[in-house]
């Protein structure tokens, strides 16, 4: 497993109580895979009514042959 997806104990991590109410937070999603699983994957979010098709970056290809990328933004309402 990769160490920088552990916690650091030195390192706090605090809510967003304070936010104003103009700010947005934010969740980025990428799926990664085959040109098809990615095309899968997108529709069947789509399906499932968490981001419709056109609110994903467009596919580009991943570090590795034969590998795509796809992107979502969403913000919180």
């Amino acid at each position: 497993m990769s160490q920088e997806f552990v916690p650091d104990d030195n390192s706090s991590v605090q809510p967003n109580d304070g936010c104003a109410v103009s700010e947005q937070e934010i969740v980025q999603i990428t799926v990664v895979g085959s040109q098809k699983t990615v095309l899968e994957t997108i529709h069947t979010l789509y399906r499932l009514g968490f981001a419709t098709v056109g609110d994903w970056s467009k596919l580009q290809r991943g570090p590795k042959p034969g590998q795509f990328i796809s992107v979502l933004i969403k913000r919180k309402a």
